[in-house]
């Protein structure tokens, strides 16, 4: 879908459900936090969202859905996320546990299953056990071969509206030789099941999401017919390997819409609030503070926009881009919301504050985008794996490697760019060609400074220090295969479980960012709208990467500090998303008192 089509798309949502400081409205603020703090699932506001086809936008055109570019979904969910995570959980884990059967299934199984999500059922994600957490390979579920179909015997834990669904996809040990094919997955419908074979495990009591359905199934003996084995008896692993890419690239729009709110009401804050006779917006500590966010919230954006499209247009890079957006996007925001948390101060407890309160619930929710479908130690251990070959790869590209890669960050990262028809069972599980983010680097690099040409004055100059920080960068992606070869030399057959190992794989997903944003910048430059491209937020996001390897080197001034601030400032009075995207939202400053602003 082009631009124009995903911004209408997005806007007309954001119309439909208003502003979410307007207690009037049905997915505002006050109702959100009132379930919350009851812990009571939001069936209304689910079904408020189904009703207007939102989850339509993830399930495939061809069955049924309305998902053609898979970035039209996963803009939707952000926008629901800004409003409330939980309810974008609950609306994405039906999707998430249909993925397998898009990936794997039968005709009749897809066109059956999206027929029954588009009339209201609800599905489950039944992988995780009690006892195993991400070691899927050692689950104790088994479903036992019998004419006509196979019984099922076992228990899933954590598991996302296990309560509330009609159906659980659930993974399952049908094979004893001890390998990736002893396992499959099987469509578990509660209402063919008969009496007292499911129950249910209870919900378990939340830190953040407190309104969600965490609970679990256990099966005793359940009868599933053949015609719900999703995919061949074995092909299990690959359908949970690819639903998890999906997942863990999709999830990091909770992330970024949490974000986006924490980051909202905080400038409404500092907009507003006057302290030794001058606003908080003021003071140069907090404009800082404020900009180092919304560079933060912008470089997340600039890696979940490659991830995101490459589902679609480089299906053989989803096995490393779905690990590092997993990684950095969830874990960086964390980290911004604790910054942002300073600036807004006392008002974070304010738990029934009326415009407030609802930050305290982003910075609870926004954890589940970091542990959920894999946590950080799964997808840091995912790069690592990938690490030394990806290296390999960006060290000795050849001319034509680095003009195919060229080719392929333009579709990642031009946001106009038209991608072919989404097909995920294409998805490679990992990237045998390296990581083309970095590839094409150079090439980006020398595209920034032909921008910097066309810009004058400040901007010129901005542009310009951007282009030196990234060749910087450059030199610190050789730093890292060197200390890479050296620890594996070190270690040796220890390397691969080392504490090293996930620290090169830190280092490595910054400078992916780092790259990520660049792209972005240069390849869709012609459609961003004003205030974008601009050289001062670029400067800041390549310093955000900057400061991983050298923690107290400044990169920006002062003048480039209030350049950012007053971007971040625009989009917040001109009712935009923080975001390369000019996407209109909903949304209000505080209501204030006189005596609030003495």
């Amino acid at each position: 879908m082009t631009v124009q089509h995903n911004v209408a798309v997005a806007e007309d949502l954001e119309r439909n459900l208003g502003d979410p400081h307007d207690p009037a409205t049905l997915l505002s603020f006050q109702r959100i936090l009132r379930y919350d703090e009851l812990e009571e699932f939001p069936h209304e506001l689910v079904g408020e969202l189904q009703r207007r086809a939102v989850h339509e936008y993830c399930l495939p055109a061809e069955w049924g859905g309305r998902a053609g570019d898979v970035e039209t979904g996963f803009l939707l969910l952000r926008l629901v996320a800004r409003r409330d995570p939980t309810t974008a959980s609950a609306l994405m884990l039906t999707d998430l546990a249909f993925m397998p059967t898009w990936i794997g299934g039968s005709q009749e199984q897809r066109t059956r299953f999206v027929s029954m999500i588009n009339n209201g059922a609800k599905m489950a994600w039944g992988l995780s056990e009690r006892h195993h957490g991400s070691d899927v390979l050692s689950n104790d579920m088994r479903a036992e071969k019998v004419d006509g179909g196979y019984l099922l015997t076992g228990e899933k834990w954590l598991i996302g509206i296990a309560t509330l669904a009609d159906v659980v996809t659930v993974h399952a040990r049908t094979g004893e030789r001890g390998g990736p094919g002893d396992w499959s997955i099987f469509a578990v419908e509660k209402r063919l099941c008969s009496a007292g074979s499911v129950r249910e495990v209870p919900n378990e009591r939340l830190h953040g999401l407190r309104a969600l359905d965490l609970s679990g199934i256990e099966l005793d003996q359940v009868f599933v017919p053949d015609s719900h084995l999703i995919g061949g008896e074995g092909q299990g692993l690959e359908l949970v390997l690819k639903s998890a890419q999906v997942a863990r690239t999709t999830i990091s729009g909770i992330a970024l819409g949490a974000a986006d709110t924490a980051l909202r009401v905080t400038a409404d804050f500092i907009v507003t609030r006057e302290i030794f006779g001058k606003t908080v917006a003021e003071i140069p500590y907090t404009r800082r503070q404020m900009a180092e966010s919304f560079a933060d919230l912008l470089l997340a954006e600039a890696v979940a926009t490659g991830g995101v499209r490459a589902l679609q247009a480089c299906p053989d890079q989803v096995g490393i881009t779905s690990a590092i957006v997993k990684y950095f996007v969830p874990t960086s925001l964390e980290r911004t919301l604790s910054q942002l948390s300073l600036v807004l101060g006392a008002r974070l407890y304010l738990r029934e504050h009326p415009h407030y309160g609802i930050f305290q619930k982003m910075l609870r929710d926004i954890l589940v985008s970091v542990f959920a479908d894999g946590n950080t130690v799964v997808n840091l251990k995912s790069v690592g794996a990938q690490l030394q070959t990806i290296l390999t790869r960006s060290a000795t590209a050849t001319a034509d490697q680095r003009a195919a890669a060229v080719a392929k960050t333009a579709l990642m990262y031009d946001i106009d760019a038209k991608l072919a028809e989404w097909v995920p069972a294409q998805q490679q599980l990992f990237s045998r060609d390296g990581d083309v983010v970095l590839v094409a680097l150079p090439e980006a690099i020398a595209k920034l400074r032909e921008l910097a040409r066309t810009r004058e004055g400040e901007q010129r100059t901005w542009f310009e220090q951007s282009a030196l920080l990234a060749d910087r960068l450059l030199v610190e992606v050789d730093r890292l295969a060197e200390d890479q070869r050296a620890a594996q030399e070190l270690l040796g057959r220890a390397y691969g479980a080392s504490a090293e190992l996930y620290r090169l794989a830190e280092r490595y997903c910054a400078l992916h960012a780092g790259a990520a944003v660049i792209h972005l910048i240069v390849n869709s430059q012609a459609v961003l709208a004003d205030p974008f491209p601009d050289g001062a937020v670029l400067l800041l996001c390549l310093e955000r990467v900057w400061r991983t390897f050298h923690p107290t080197d400044a990169v920006t001034d002062v003048a480039a500090i209030d350049r950012v601030t007053d971007v971040l400032l625009r989009l917040h009075g001109e009712r935009k998303l923080f975001s390369h995207w000019q996407i209109q939202v909903q949304a209000s400053g505080e209501a204030r008192t006189p005596e609030e602003t003495e």
